[in-house]
């Protein structure tokens, strides 16, 4: 069993999609703590003119402390414009604009609960079934994983592939630097790193802004033509 693991991120960029294709289960690491400025509650697309600009979910006030699970959004009602709103910067240059803002508007109205692992868990299945990738995916907290013995950022991971009895764990390789190799070849877990190969589409802009949240690919490549990119990686050893 393949296994990749990554916070539940909101509607993330190109490489976290690929990761989920590549793997057999991808678990959704949310009992840990959760860290402000992340992917977590907000991503990046174009904004008007040139340059890129955040959407964000706003959320309740929360204790430094809290884990990822325990965080909520302090209005479901407004996902809806703080989503569709700033989206208008796509509509005269993107030519999948419509279908892109109907595929949204449709996550949207399913979600409804106000917790911030609900609404990624949502819009990360619903976006799945679009892209026809059919890895199971599943909520760490919901395993009751044994993290006694972590000792370090790297065995988060190893630890989970353990009591999954994986054979493969996958990562993005932008963290490599986090894991011990040895650890995973001595509990006979092959440890892999996914890179993405670079991806360029016209956006209509002079500078091209790279690894914008997957709702950038789907508005200027559609839905078949970003299928396609999902398998456009390497997977290496090193």
């Amino acid at each position: 069993m393949t296994l990749g693991i990554m916070q539940p991120y909101f509607f993330p960029y190109i490489g976290y999609w690929q990761l989920i294709k590549a793997v057999d289960e991808f678990i959704l690491f949310d009992d840990v703590q959760y860290i402000r400025h992340g992917w977590i509650n907000r991503n990046r697309i174009l904004k008007p003119g040139e340059g890129w600009t955040y959407i964000t979910v706003p959320l309740k006030k929360h204790s430094r402390d809290d884990l990822i699970k325990d965080i909520k959004v302090s209005d479901i009602s407004k996902i809806k414009d703080v989503l569709l709103n700033p989206l208008i910067v796509y509509k005269k240059i993107a030519p999948f604009y419509t279908e892109t803002f109907n595929l949204l508007e449709n996550i949207i109205k399913k979600i409804n609960s106000d917790g911030l692992v609900e609404v990624n868990l949502i819009i990360i299945k619903e976006l799945c079934g679009y892209l026809n990738i059919n890895t199971k995916i599943t909520v760490s907290s919901n395993y009751n994983f044994d993290y006694s013995r972590v000792g370090g950022a790297g065995e988060w991971a190893l630890e989970i592939s353990k009591q999954k009895k994986a054979e493969y764990y996958i990562n993005p390789i932008s963290g490599k630097e986090l894991f011990d190799k040895e650890k995973f070849n001595a509990n006979n877990i092959n440890i892999l790193f996914l890179k993405p190969k670079e991806i360029v589409y016209n956006q209509k802009r002079k500078v091209f802004e790279p690894w914008l949240s997957i709702i950038d690919v789907i508005m200027f490549n559609g839905k078949e033509e970003t299928a396609m990119l999902l398998d456009y990686y390497d997977i290496t050893e090193d």
